[in-house]
């Protein structure tokens, strides 16, 4: 697990740094966040102390989003060299969210790449073993995902690998589209097809 995060970290510190200032200033897939906000966050475990967190945290009443959010506006101003950098050097860093262990730190990569590279129309690859664990993971065990997203009724199908999940109308796509769904990202529903594509108002062919 910790050799596909690795690799992914460094796929998307090569992506990163060839970014124009205007691609490094757009908006992501985070709702209110440009792409410096995203690579801000998602180095944030690299470049503050346990120390440092905890103040946060406490600043903020307890609430980790209100903390993340001040950290990823404060620090989304740093040089993009800076950032970039932080993201390559700690390609191998142990760091996974709370309760999450590796396939959670895979997720939180993986997820937040995609909040970039999609809406730039930037590809970058996922390995199969790794979008299949992030899938797994994302989609949770009950009727909705562990972001919230109503999958009841729905049988969400990738169309580009061998991953299916739920009971009902299917729901195609490529696996990056189904993550970001699943994930509660805005993407266009004509990316999908299938009868479940209709409660999306997709196309549903």
């Amino acid at each position: 697990m910790m050799e596909l995060i690795a690799a992914g970290r460094r796929e998307l510190a090569n992506v990163l740094g060839g970014l124009s200032a205007d691609q490094w200033q757009a908006p992501s897939l985070c709702a209110g966040w440009t792409v410096a906000h995203v690579v801000a966050h998602v180095t944030m475990p690299f470049r503050i102390s346990e120390q440092e967190f905890m103040l946060g945290i406490q600043q903020a009443g307890g609430r980790f989003t209100e903390f993340s959010d001040a950290v990823a506006s404060r620090d989304s101003r740093l040089p993009q060299t800076e950032l970039v950098a932080a993201l390559r050097d700690n390609a191998d860093h142990p760091w996974s969210p709370p309760g999450g262990g590796p396939a959670g730190a895979l997720s939180h990569d993986t997820i937040h790449g995609l909040d970039i590279t999609r809406p730039l129309s930037i590809k970058n690859p996922i390995p199969d073993e790794a979008m299949i664990t992030v899938l797994d993971l994302t989609v949770g065990q009950g009727s909705r995902s562990l972001f919230g997203v109503d999958l009841d009724g729905i049988e969400l199908r990738a169309t580009d690998l061998d991953w299916s999940s739920g009971s009902g109308a299917p729901l195609e796509g490529r696996s990056l589209d189904l993550l970001l769904f699943i994930a509660g990202r805005r993407i266009p529903h004509d990316v999908f097809s299938g009868p479940g594509a209709r409660r999306l108002g997709g196309p549903g062919r």
